[in-house]
């Protein structure tokens, strides 16, 4: 699986246990609902910085997002 859909599954996933819409998570980032969506679909190049502020918002590790072997329970 592309990097992008591993990390877009992973957003969508943590963000749906946050109980987070992807409205919720664009005000708490202070970007726009689709970019959010973009990132979900794997279809955006994510920055680092980018990647820090969407694990800072969730309150996941950086690496989480990243997990391509992560258990989704």
């Amino acid at each position: 699986m592309d990097i992008r859909e591993v990390f877009g599954a992973n957003l969508q996933f943590f963000r749906e246990k946050a109980g987070l819409s992807q409205a919720a998570l664009a005000d708490r980032m202070g970007v726009d609902r689709a970019h959010i969506s973009a990132m979900e679909r794997g279809q955006q190049n994510v920055t680092i910085i980018t990647l820090w502020h969407v694990a800072e918002a969730l309150d996941v590790k950086p690496a989480a997002l990243l997990d391509d072997d992560r258990e989704k329970d």
